[in-house]
């Protein structure tokens, strides 16, 4: 087994180089290699493995991961500053780190994966797991573009099934792992659960990173599933979505109405109809089965009337706002008017006579 050999800590790194975390791109340390350690530990058993690390910064997580036989490590930092203590790590991993500087949201992760870390995606899970303390920022719309990914087997998934070890905010990892009737159950539980075996590992609390947050911080672990739950498009389950939880706590039947012109009330029926969900049951309290189901009825209605996919609640309840708005302007400038000159009709009158 390869271990680095002994090195500045990750302290002294920071010091050495002037480093520190910008709260415009929501970066917190975590310098705790007990903690680092258990992360990594978490993600499984990573021998022979290429792994994959988001946003390593100064380089914690960094550390733990080459001290495990992983068999190939690739970085991918947005951040220059870090370039330079990644690199020491680099020096002395062996040959098995590679470095990217580049802005993850935008990254094809399998352009930098070698391919013959591919399995297919019926098989077992690929010796490829991502792992990343995400910033808070970006933690959220990552993950989405990457269950998008994840749907279409595309980016790193174009290698098979490969797992996710990340850290969130406590809040939206409890929001990932929610199920029916949780208080936390929304949008995000449905788009990662119907795609991804999920699980909440453990708790970090935020007096652990540097600077520390205000929240404490929960670490995911994402397996995609053979078979999705729903078998639609993604761009039609997220519509679906967000559309229900427009409403979390009101009758299904309020959501549902969002989805179609005021006028077409009878397709919320149908659609009721056609899925077997009860109209006056909640949002957060529909199973991940049952969304599918309302999916798949609202898929029938749009193969039968595709116009309705074009039809959006909130343009149309902005165009509603912008209207009242300009009405409440014009009923405002008329009262302005006529107590700025509240003799004038009296005067006209005269003039005439």
């Amino acid at each position: 087994m390869i271990r680095l050999p002994p090195l500045p800590t990750i302290q002294e790194i920071i010091r050495i180089y002037g480093l520190s975390a910008r709260k415009k791109l929501s970066q917190n340390f975590l310098l705790d290699l007990n903690l680092t350690r258990k992360i990594i530990k978490t993600a499984g058993n990573l021998k022979d493995c290429c792994v994959v690390e988001v946003g390593p910064g100064p380089g914690g997580l960094t550390r733990s991961i080459l001290n495990t036989e992983v068999e190939k490590l690739i970085v991918i930092e947005k951040d220059g500053r870090f370039v330079p203590s990644l690199e020491i790590l680099s020096d002395a991993s062996h040959g098995r780190m590679k470095i990217i500087q580049g802005d993850i949201l935008g990254f094809d992760m399998s352009d930098v994966v070698p391919p013959e870390y591919t399995c297919q995606w019926q098989d077992n899970t690929p010796n490829i797991h991502v792992i990343g303390n995400l910033p808070f920022s970006v933690s959220t719309p990552l993950i989405i573009r990457w269950l998008n990914s994840i749907s279409t087997q595309s980016n790193l998934w174009s290698r098979g099934r490969a797992a996710m070890t990340l850290t969130f905010q406590k809040e939206v990892a409890e929001r990932i792992i929610a199920p029916p009737r949780s208080e936390y159950r929304c949008r995000l539980s449905v788009m990662c659960q119907y795609l991804c075996n999920v699980s909440l590992k453990f708790s970090i609390p935020g007096k652990a990173f540097v600077p520390p947050p205000k929240v404490d911080v929960g670490v995911v672990k994402f397996v995609p599933r053979r078979e999705p739950l729903i078998r639609q498009s993604f761009a039609l389950v997220e519509r679906m979505n967000r559309h229900l939880f427009h409403h979390p706590n009101k009758f299904c039947f309020k959501s549902l109405g969002t989805l179609f012109p005021p006028d077409r009330e009878d397709l919320i029926w149908t659609m009721v109809e056609l899925s077997g969900v009860d109209a006056q049951i909640r949002p957060f309290e529909l199973t991940n089965e049952q969304v599918g189901q309302l999916c798949n009825a609202y898929a029938t209605i749009i193969g039968q009337e595709p116009d309705i996919l074009t039809y959006e609640f909130r343009s149309q309840k902005s165009a509603k706002e912008r209207r009242q708005k300009v009405t409440k302007v014009l009923a405002l400038e008329q009262r302005l008017l006529s107590s700025s000159f509240p003799n004038e009709n009296i005067d006209s009158e005269k003039d005439q006579r």
